[in-house]
């Protein structure tokens, strides 16, 4: 499984459409396999959900997402955990035990 996380300053960054990077994790039998920060080099939901496809994301793990960058996560059969704050490596790890902490209803401030 290929679990992505918004990224930056190691936290998780809270406005999809313009995260700069994106933290990936493979993860298998509940371990952490590798990890990897990359650039995202785009801007906007849709241009994120084709990346994230395009990567093979599983799981989304974000701040604050408005509906459409939703959408097209879903239409993507991108799983979504929105809401995340803090540290991105151990809002993955708790994705991992089960006790990920998240907000299904955060949105950005100007939807």
């Amino acid at each position: 499984m290929r679990i992505t996380v918004t990224f930056e300053n190691d936290n998780v960054f809270q406005h999809f459409g313009h995260a700069k990077q994106i933290k990936l994790y493979d993860v298998q039998d509940g371990e952490i396999l590798s990890s990897k920060v990359m650039s995202t080099m785009c801007s906007g939901h849709a241009s994120m959900a084709s990346l994230l496809k395009v990567v093979g994301t599983d799981i989304l793990i974000c701040g604050c997402i408005g509906d459409g960058a939703k959408a097209a996560l879903t239409q993507a059969e991108i799983e979504i955990y929105s809401g995340v704050t803090g540290s991105a490596d151990e809002a993955v790890a708790a994705f991992i035990e089960g006790k990920l902490s998240f907000n299904p209803d955060a949105k950005c401030d100007h939807h």
